[in-house]
């Protein structure tokens, strides 16, 4: 039988990031969900916009799979981990790419996000990014992680750019929901994907969580910085090899 995985992007990313990240010699259904503020999903009237709301509504979207695996990338790696915690009966594996949160709110890494919420909030969309890219984040992204700063400068070239910066302000002030105890209970096949040269999605985040969850193998890849094709190579060649092994284990 065919496995069901459910791959979610990340913030600000949507269906096309997964696909380019998607190895399509898998023998597996690959169903993502574009979150609220995200392509042409609109926002919606439930507020906050927390993993948790993102993470329900991509449950809902896999009412017809009993059980699947749960993959994602950034904050799709931390809706990912917040379905493994909170509905373990249909999780069957885990594959957590670039994950930017361990266990904390708010961690230190989301505050350029942070950042750039509160500038497209005061802000024209414009008048933002140039702000930005001049003060002092912007200029350490820059020399430090440049695909990082690309990413951020992109959410002001957004349509509705000042009401995503609500989007932005919610997701970089939350957490997975998913506490420390509840990550060290997990017990499925887990795939943790990290890179090095990346502020938001520091490697010692996906370190963490590697030694957290019981049996996790993790895998470091080239930074999408240094050779963004290599990097789509290697990601998908990892999580192509997991999901094989993962369909041998599955009855």
């Amino acid at each position: 039988m065919t496995q069901a995985v459910l791959f979610q992007h990340g913030l600000g990313g949507d269906d096309a990031q997964v696909a380019a990240n998607w190895p399509e010699t898998a023998d597996a259904l690959r169903v993502t969900v574009n979150c609220r503020g995200h392509k042409d999903t609109p926002l919606g009237p439930d507020r906050p916009f927390g993993i948790p709301l993102f993470a329900q509504d991509a449950l809902d979207a896999m009412a017809e799979h009993r059980t699947f695996v749960a993959a994602g990338i950034s904050m799709g790696a931390a809706i990912s981990l917040h379905l493994a915690c909170r509905h373990p009966e249909r999780v069957t594996g885990l594959i957590l790419v670039r994950p930017a949160w361990s266990f904390a709110s708010a961690p230190d890494n989301m505050a350029p996000i942070a950042e750039m919420a509160v500038l497209l909030q005061r802000l024209p969309p414009e008048a933002a990014r140039a702000e930005f890219s001049a003060g002092e984040t912007g200029r350490r992204l820059a020399r430090e992680a440049p695909d990082n700063l690309a990413s951020l400068l992109g959410y002001a070239d957004r349509p509705q750019a000042t009401l995503f910066a609500e989007v932005l302000a919610d997701i970089a002030a939350g957490s997975p929901g998913a506490p420390r105890h509840e990550v060290e209970a997990l017990r499925l096949p887990t795939l943790i994907i990290a890179n090095d040269h990346d502020a938001i999605h520091p490697q010692a985040c996906a370190e963490t969580l590697a030694a957290t969850i019981p049996g996790a193998r993790l895998v470091s890849v080239v930074p999408k910085a240094l050779d963004r094709d290599r990097h789509h190579h290697e990601v998908k060649a990892a999580i192509a090899d997991f999901l094989a092994l993962h369909a041998r284990r599955t009855p």
